[in-house]
């Protein structure tokens, strides 16, 4: 792998783990301000939403200018969202401000991947990505749990709040931190190389773009492997940043951790998905990833399993062995998709596609799961809910899929 590529690892696992634990912290300050329950899966929504209403655009914008500038653009608005958070700003806000920066930023790391690199490496440097994404994840969720926990010294803004009414926080210390270190990934986004790739110009107004869109989304929805590893992620992206939630409130109703410690254990799925990426790095390629399929039904089997455990330990178990299949499951899917995307569009569209389908899916399944939370349904149904959504979607993509003439990824 290319010194480029490394450092483009870099500048994304410090970006993603100050976003995990932006989370947990935007989490402790609704609780800091006893906001109701259904703010929470709000902030995951406000932080996504970007990703869907700017789709059209990201791609084009990936595009138009050298991919480590638009990182450095998407750094800098972060920089901004912890500032807003430091004001006195809503959280609510703020991380709707990240994730603005965050659906810049999707297309230019993704797109660089498939310009300084070939076809055949694509899987390869996912499974680097995906573990390197994963354990800034883990990192970054256990860090959000540091930085909300009493260990963390009490103080005082260092300056004045924009809000005249600001309540006050105890968080300070751990706002202070992620500042410094979304600072640093803006800094080094200076440094990411510019692959020379440059495409043809576009027209960039609105309506254009939008139409453009809709017909890149129907180029790859309408590939027979594009539009199979594009329902896989899609399902499992919303499934699995509900989940995300679910684990955090079954860990502290079911087993009375706090926030901080059931943070902890929420990491220890991504411990898995890092040695499942592991493994399909370097066992699968990108001809055998549309006949994973049933993993994903087995994954779907397991969730339910977390009803019937009291001790974290088991829990920790259950936890890893989950993310273990998906993230051997998830990755090749992911390099399939990344390829065929590239041959059909161009590397920051197909990124800015996928992005799209992926977050919509977490969009319609945050919003049920806060709707859900607002009907005051039980933990246990929800979990049901969403097992039996994972095996019936994985099951009926299988029989589709064995009703198609095998397909083969032509090597470049």
């Amino acid at each position: 792998m290319p010194r480029a590529f490394f450092l483009l690892l870099g500048v994304q696992s410090l970006s993603t783990l100050a976003d995990n634990a932006f989370l947990i912290l935007a989490i402790a300050r609704v609780m800091e301000l006893s906001g109701p329950g259904w703010l929470i899966p709000l902030l995951k929504i406000s932080f996504t939403l970007f990703y869907v209403l700017l789709a059209p655009f990201v791609g084009p914008l990936a595009d138009a200018f050298p991919k480590g500038r638009v990182m450095l653009l998407a750094n800098a608005l972060k920089v901004a969202a912890m500032l807003l958070l430091l004001s006195g700003c809503d959280p609510v806000l703020a991380i709707g401000l990240a994730g603005f920066g965050s659906a810049i930023y999707a297309p230019a790391k993704y797109g660089l991947i498939t310009e300084i690199l070939p076809a055949r490496d694509l899987v390869r440097a996912n499974g680097y990505f995906e573990s390197a994404t994963v354990c800034a994840v883990i990192f970054g969720t256990v860090l959000g749990g540091l930085l909300v926990s009493p260990l963390m010294p009490r103080m005082g803004l260092p300056f004045p709040p924009l809000i005249a009414d600001m309540q006050p926080t105890a968080l300070a210390a751990g706002m202070l931190v992620l500042l410094g270190m979304n600072t640093l990934a803006m800094f080094l986004s200076l440094a990411v190389v510019d692959s020379g790739a440059r495409y043809d110009p576009h027209s960039i107004h609105p309506k254009a773009l939008i139409k453009r869109f809709v017909q890149e989304n129907g180029v790859l929805w309408r590939d027979a492997l594009g539009g199979l590893s594009m329902s896989v992620t899609t399902l499992l992206w919303g499934v699995g940043a509900t989940l995300q939630l679910i684990v955090l409130r079954w860990a502290h109703e079911a087993l009375g951790l706090p926030l901080a410690q059931a943070a902890y254990l929420q990491g220890v799925t991504a411990v898995g998905v890092v040695v499942g990426a592991v493994l399909a790095s370097r066992f699968v390629g990108l001809k055998q990833a549309e006949r994973l399929l049933p993993v994903g039904i087995v994954m779907g089997l397991l969730v339910p399993l977390l009803l019937c455990i009291t001790n974290p330990f088991t829990a920790a178990l259950l936890l890893m062995l989950v993310g273990a299949l998906a993230g051997f499951f998830v990755v090749p899917m992911n390099a399939l998709l990344q390829h065929r995307g590239c041959t059909l569009l161009t590397a920051g569209r197909s990124i800015a596609v996928q992005g799209f389908n992926e977050n919509g899916g977490m969009l319609l399944m945050l919003a049920a799961y806060a709707g859900a939370i607002a009907l005051d349904v039980s933990l246990h149904l929800l979990v049901l809910g969403f097992s039996v959504m994972v095996t019936a979607g994985m099951t009926a993509l299988l029989v589709t899929q064995l009703r198609l003439p095998r397909l083969l990824v032509a090597k470049k």
